[in-house]
């Protein structure tokens, strides 16, 4: 059964939120010894089960590494300041430009005009 065919709730094994997230099986490893927030589930063998929970931090630990350019050292931050609630160390929030009506610039018109005569006289005189 794929990853694709569990319930949303189901646990993953390391090989399929590797598939579902694009990281690596070497690496989800290594971030488990940096961020003590990622604790997969181990049971029998030390096969390591990843809660929707668990899924969720490595996509956004991913997002913060590779998109926003956080090093491990400003991730391992960031998730201590949260789980300690330290509001003064989580970065800024920063409304979406795609939402944000951009201001209307207002123009002089007798300005312009101005700026227009000005370049046409040059324009002129070349």
């Amino acid at each position: 059964m794929s990853g694709s065919e569990k319930s949303e709730g189901a646990f993953r094994t390391i090989g399929e939120v590797a598939s579902a997230t694009g990281v690596a099986p070497h690496v989800l490893r290594y971030w488990e010894t940096r961020f003590p927030e990622l604790r997969p589930v181990t049971r029998a063998g030390n096969r390591r089960y990843y809660r929707p929970a668990d899924v969720a931090l490595v996509e956004r630990i991913q997002r913060l590494l590779n998109t926003e350019g956080y090093t491990v050292k400003g991730v391992q931050k960031l998730l201590a300041a949260e789980t300690r609630g330290d509001k003064a160390l989580l970065p800024p929030v920063v409304p979406d430009a795609s939402t944000t009506p951009a201001p209307s610039p207002t123009y002089d018109p007798a300005a312009l005009r101005a700026i227009r005569d000005r370049l046409q006289r040059a324009l002129d005189a070349a």
